[in-house]
């Protein structure tokens, strides 16, 4: 696995591209303050696959309360 971002791993295995986020992590107040940002890829990252690139974005938050 390789990180792709903060509390982002990514592994391409084959044709099945696995994400892991750890949601027990706390992660860090969005600008707006209004959520708590658990994971995030902080914009699209390119990933190889079969010779080309394939971009993934993530976003994983919850509402503060």
């Amino acid at each position: 696995m390789s990180e792709l971002g903060q509390n982002v791993m990514a592994k391409i295995d084959g044709d099945i591209l696995t994400l892991t986020v750890d949601l027990s992590k706390e992660g860090s107040l969005s600008g707006s303050k209004k959520s708590m940002v658990i994971g995030s890829t902080k914009g699209n990252r390119r990933m190889e696959y079969n010779g080309a690139g394939v971009m993934v974005g993530l976003n994983v938050y919850r509402k503060c309360d």
